[in-house]
C-alpha cells in the first residue's frame, strides 16, 4: 500500500453557534490541512500514486473558498457549525471529486498547532 500526504495552510475566522448554550466570540486561526491518499497501484508509466501538482491544485481550489474569510459566512458553514470536524468533512467532499474513487483516504484539519480533527470515509 502506498500513501501520499500533502499539507497546506490558510487563515480564517469563525465562531461556533450554540457553544455551551450561546455563540462563541468571532476569532481567527492559522489552519493546516493534510490530505491523505492511499492505493495499491501506481500510475504507469510515471510510477506514482498521485501527481503532487494535481493534489496541490485541487487543495488550492478548495482552500481558496475559505482563505481569509469568516467561515460562518461561507456555505455550507453559514448553516452548519464551522468546527474542525465539519471543515475536514467538507474538504474531503470537495476533494473527492478530483480523484478516482477510493484514492482519497482522509483529510485532517488542525485548528491549532496541537489540536486537529480528521474525516475518513467508511470503508
Amino acid at each position: 500500500m502506498y500513501e501520499v500526504l500533502v499539507e497546506k495552510k490558510f487563515s480564517a475566522a469563525h465562531y461556533l453557534r450554540d457553544y455551551h448554550g450561546h455563540d462563541e466570540p468571532l476569532h481567527g486561526h492559522n489552519w493546516k490541512v493534510q490530505v491523505r491518499l492511499r492505493g495499491k497501484d501506481l500510475v504507469k508509466p510515471e510510477e506514482y500514486l498521485a501527481d503532487f501538482a494535481e493534489v496541490d491544485r485541487a487543495l488550492d481550489q478548495a482552500i481558496a473558498r475559505v482563505d481569509y474569510k469568516n467561515l460562518n459566512e461561507v456555505p455550507p458553514f453559514d448553516r452548519r457549525n464551522p468546527t474542525a470536524e465539519n471543515l475536514a468533512r467538507w474538504l474531503y467532499d470537495e476533494l473527492a471529486r478530483s480523484f478516482p474513487q477510493g484514492l482519497l483516504a482522509g483529510v485532517t484539519v488542525w485548528e491549532t498547532e496541537n489540536g486537529a480533527a480528521s474525516f475518513f470515509p467508511d470503508l
